[in-house]
């Protein structure tokens, strides 16, 4: 992928999160989180499944943009309007079609709700993108920092709802096996390990 569409996808990202007062829990740093991620699944992925060298784009494609059509800042027909208007005479058509299926079937509570869809051949770039995005999810910072500008609770308030939602779902992604790669499945491990560290600190902290 160069550095041209990598560049370009996030000026989007950055002009998307202007226009619609997408915070920073949504914006150009998770962005980038959820990029790294997908780097790094699709560095440890690509010598199981060479095919994904061809979908390189689609990945990393996904992986920057997935949060511009999200339904907590704005209709989501819209943002996916939005992005294939963008995308358009940057990726092929294919290339487009299978990046919308994949950021409007990726999230948590679709996955859920519906399971894992049938992309076919594109079903390894689809999880790759997944799971970059529900390791990101592991910063417990992006949680508060959501609940106190989306929501407006105070720090206190946001640190409780961030400890609840962490207790009852982010810890249960192993449980639920909503990983299949090796490098997820390893990764989530440690930043598991990692937050139940930083939450029993702030607990211990603030007496909560």
């Amino acid at each position: 992928m160069h550095f041209s569409l990598i560049n370009t996808l996030f000026n989007f990202v950055l002009l998307t999160s202007k226009n619609y007062n997408i915070d920073e829990s949504h914006g150009i740093k998770h962005s980038m989180d959820v990029h790294y991620y997908a780097s790094k699944l699709y560095e440890c992925e690509l010598p199981l499944n060479p095919k994904l060298l061809k979908h390189d784009n689609i990945i990393f494609t996904s992986a920057i943009i997935h949060d511009m059509c999200d339904k907590k800042y704005m209709d989501e027909k819209d943002g996916i309007n939005n992005i294939k208007d963008f995308l358009n005479n940057k990726l092929n058509k294919d290339e487009i079609n299978v990046v919308l299926d994949i950021i409007s079937t990726m999230s948590y509570s679709t996955v859920k709700k519906k399971g894992f869809p049938d992309l076919g051949e594109y079903q390894h770039a689809y999880h790759i993108v997944r799971e970059a995005d529900l390791l990101a999810s592991y910063d417990l910072d992006r949680c508060i920092i959501y609940q106190m500008l989306k929501s407006k609770s105070n720090y206190e308030d946001s640190i409780k709802i961030a400890i609840d939602l962490f207790e009852n779902r982010v810890f249960k992604y192993n449980n639920e096996k909503l990983f299949t790669t090796k490098y997820g499945k390893l990764m989530s491990n440690e930043l598991h390990k990692a937050s139940i560290k930083r939450i029993n600190t702030l607990k211990k902290f603030y007496k909560l």
